[in-house]
């Protein structure tokens, strides 16, 4: 772990990197006229099967393709946010996709407007506050982007998909696997287009031990409000059901209300300490109600976001026990 890399989330964390580990960038891609959604993911894996990959998850028909690339086709700054795979580039201003598969063919170039990242700081580098400095953890985290805008086309298998006045959203995991449990939602569509959600709560190994960590951020006309593990705040209640996620929070000022509907979606693979062999089930087509309150009820925000990215995976009875 070098300094500059925590202090700047986007780039690539595995220079000189042992296995296990991996690392996942996350575009999400929701069009003007909200008819097509998509997610791109790229990647590395370094275990038993090192490669770079690109996933892809159409989220109108679920569709996913999951396509691998030798590891000497992948590329990356060693001071800004910028990769390459092969043909496909990915970085804070452009997407360029050359992806010709009888799995998936991708296509296009998008150009992102200036992304809005979690702030960063000496003593709280992203959105994992302190704790981005803890060496060796199981998986970090990072948002690069809560929202920008989005121009440009791709085609997906045939199927033209036009970005231009679209909304995007940029995430980025890396460590040595996914935890063993997680809730994971996200959404940039609310009728105040300000707002802004990101949020998760997921096992947390730590010395021989382990935790249940949560992490959201709710940005609303220009302030985050954090509700972390590392910044004093508890979770109320946590409820997981068929058909529905139940998260009450509060912090010093405030109690946050989520009330995630879940839908299907498609089946991406995510990494374990082997290879990327975790199957995750992720909905682009989720709604997640968010309620705002101060601790004395005044109401803040009050507004269900569309087009939510959804995740309940894992060991989730030892999620709901662990305090």
């Amino acid at each position: 772990m070098s300094i500059y890399s925590t202090l700047n989330p986007g780039v690539y964390h595995g220079f000189n990197k042992k296995p296990p580990f991996f690392e996942g960038w996350y575009y999400k891609l929701i069009s003007a006229d909200e008819r097509n959604k998509v997610a791109i993911i790229p990647g590395v894996i370094l275990g038993q099967d090192e490669h770079a990959f690109v996933q892809v998850l159409d989220g109108v028909d679920g569709m996913t393709a999951y396509l691998k690339f030798p590891l000497h086709e992948f590329q990356a700054d060693d001071r800004h946010f910028a990769i390459e795979i092969a043909e496909n580039r990915f970085d804070e201003s452009h997407l360029n996709l050359a992806l010709n598969n009888p799995q998936c063919q991708l296509t296009g170039e998008i150009h992102l407007g200036p992304l809005n990242p979690w702030p960063v700081t000496w003593l709280s580098p992203g959105i994992m506050g302190w704790y981005a400095w803890v060496p060796r953890m199981e998986c970090y985290h990072g948002v690069l982007s809560f929202s920008h805008s989005l121009q440009g086309t791709l085609t997906l298998n045939g199927k033209v998909m036009d970005f231009s006045g679209g909304r995007g959203y940029i995430e980025k995991d890396w460590g040595q696997s996914f935890p063993a449990a997680w809730v994971w939602c996200q959404s940039n569509h609310f009728a105040n287009a300000s707002a802004c959600i990101t949020a998760s709560v997921a096992i947390i190994p730590w010395i021989g031990n382990a935790f249940r960590g949560f992490i959201v951020g709710l940005l609303l006309d220009g302030k985050l409000h954090r509700f972390a593990t590392y910044n004093g705040a508890r979770i109320e209640s946590l409820e997981i059901f068929d058909d529905h996620v139940n998260w009450v929070l509060r912090n010093r000022q405030s109690r946050l209300f989520l009330k995630a509907y879940r839908v299907q979606g498609g089946l991406l693979r995510g990494p374990t300490r082997l290879n990327m062999g975790q199957r995750v089930l992720e909905t682009l087509n989720a709604t997640v109600h968010v309620r705002l309150e101060t601790l004395q009820g005044e109401l803040l925000f009050d507004e269900v976001g569309a087009h939510t990215g959804l995740e309940v995976m894992g060991d989730l009875p030892r999620l709901l026990q662990d305090g």
